[in-house]
């Protein structure tokens, strides 16, 4: 639904405002979490989901009000804090699910509608506008107004975002899998090994996304990003032992300013009042990635898990070389126009 939905809520943020579309989202999820906490049903269960799948724009919306406040140059700095507040949601919401669900399988729910129904009250009464003044998004309805609106390159940048987001579905669905195979690691070790390489990335994003991106710039920033995950990637089909995965987390961790510097490119390039829109289509790839990486990477590992059990890290790095290649087609064609 989110997939669906989400370019549906940018193009709604575009036109009636920032701050009414979050508003809107974070009661759909303050809802959705009520629901869950008290059904015994499995329908109502998918119903709840569906509705807060519908009203789930808080990503793309949050992304919108970023580009809206922040200068150009800025918006990679600020990309990468949000980035590490995802990573660091990622850490702590696992542990406080398993603490508060060993008391009750409905108390994580409670809990999560209370933290939503908290960031509702302070988005409605501490959030202000930030939509540009005099969009309204009308010109989306205007005849001839795609073909003036275009922005060159735009759509291989989002072919690149799509296949950035479909790498990254390999190690979250497949890293307990193969590590308990390759290393022979319990539920211990994997979940120690997640937490380092979450409190790595949320200080790459947080600490020196920013940097590394004023300092080279958006596109190198991505190529950068792009070979250090590679790098992990192959690592990991190479593994042998369990110190060898640090310097790999630490590679994997690198690579995850590509999305920031990429998401500040495709702010660029997207006039200001379509940036609803353009974080709404972000928000349904990642969603369509979410759908189909899954299924890919641990179809790729069932395959060749007794014979090349590390097949499925060598395709994903793979992918890079067309992500790279896509990027420097697509500098050297903005080199060409100007």
């Amino acid at each position: 639904m989110q997939f669906l939905c989400a370019p549906i809520l940018g193009r709604l943020s575009d036109r009636f405002g920032r701050r009414r579309v979050l508003v809107a989202s974070l009661a759909g999820a303050t809802i959705d979490y009520l629901v869950l906490a008290l059904t015994d049903t499995l329908w109502v269960f998918y119903l709840a989901r569906a509705v807060a799948g519908i009203t789930g724009a808080t990503n793309a919306v949050t992304a919108t009000v970023i580009a809206d406040i922040t200068p150009p140059d800025q918006r990679a700095k600020r990309y990468g804090w949000l980035g590490a507040c995802y990573g660091g949601g990622m850490i702590a919401g696992p542990a406080i699910g398993g603490l508060f669900g060993g008391v009750s399988p409905h108390l994580p729910f409670l809990v999560a509608a209370a933290l939503a129904g908290i960031t509702l009250v302070l988005s409605a009464s501490l959030l202000r506008e930030t939509r540009p003044p005099g969009s309204n998004g009308s010109h989306a309805q205007q005849p001839g107004t795609a073909k003036r609106t275009a922005v060159p390159g735009m759509l291989i940048l989002l072919a690149v975002f799509g296949i950035v987001q479909f790498i990254g579905q390999a190690p979250g669905s497949t890293w307990v899998l193969f590590t308990q195979q390759r290393l022979d690691w319990n539920p211990v070790e994997v979940g120690v090994s997640l937490s380092i390489f979450g409190m790595v990335q949320v200080f790459v994003q947080a600490a020196l996304t920013g940097r590394i991106v004023s300092r080279i710039g958006e596109t190198r920033a991505i190529l950068v990003g792009i070979a250090a995950d590679a790098i992990g990637l192959i690592g990991l089909a190479l593994i042998a032992s369990t110190w060898a995965m640090l310097p790999i987390l630490a590679a994997l961790g690198l690579g995850s300013i590509t999305l920031p510097a990429l998401q500040t490119l495709l702010s660029r390039r997207a006039p200001e009042q379509q940036q609803g829109r353009l974080q709404g289509t972000l928000a349904s790839l990642n969603s369509l990635t979410s759908i189909i990486g899954p299924v890919t990477f641990t179809g790729i590992f069932a395959l060749t898990r007794t014979n090349a059990d590390g097949t499925l890290w060598i395709c994903a790095a793979a992918l890079y070389v067309l992500c790279a290649l896509l990027m420097i087609r697509e500098t050297c064609a903005s080199r060409r126009s100007r």
